[in-house]
């Protein structure tokens, strides 16, 4: 069934290197480093159970897509929760900010991060693979 599809290789374990890398790291610092994360990225944290819970979720991130170097198509659900939530935060969260022009500045280099890995997601996830019917044998 894979040879009769386009399926983008490179995109996709692409894209498992970049969650690895930046949602990963980024995790395993807001849980361990929290204090130097706030500083490196002046978000407003005053609730560090909720702080701690999204660091927990990007370490989750990060160590799926370890496995998903190793079979790309079996992990493809970490790319597609990945490539949704940062949807409905997009229309949810940034375009209704947007709307009331209560936009903060320092969201933008977020925002930047989530727009690559929406863009990096459309082109590796194999839709027609994860639409397919499958064969009955």
């Amino acid at each position: 069934m894979t040879k009769e599809l386009n399926i983008r290789w490179g995109w996709l374990k692409g894209m498992y290197i970049y969650t690895i890398v930046v949602a990963g790291f980024l995790g395993v610092g807001i849980i361990f480093m929290p204090e130097m994360i706030k500083t490196k990225f002046p978000w407003p944290v005053e609730e560090p159970t909720a702080f701690g819970i999204v660091g927990s979720i990007y370490v989750a991130f990060g160590l799926l897509s370890i496995l998903g170097l190793r079979s790309p198509l079996k992990f493809v659900p970490i790319l597609l929760m990945q490539l949704f939530y940062k949807l409905v935060w997009c229309f949810g969260v940034l375009v209704p900010l947007l709307v009331t022009g209560h936009f903060p500045s320092y969201a933008v280099p977020m925002v930047i991060i989530f727009v690559t890995y929406i863009i990096g997601d459309l082109i590796a996830i194999p839709f027609p693979y994860i639409f397919a019917k499958e064969s009955k044998q």
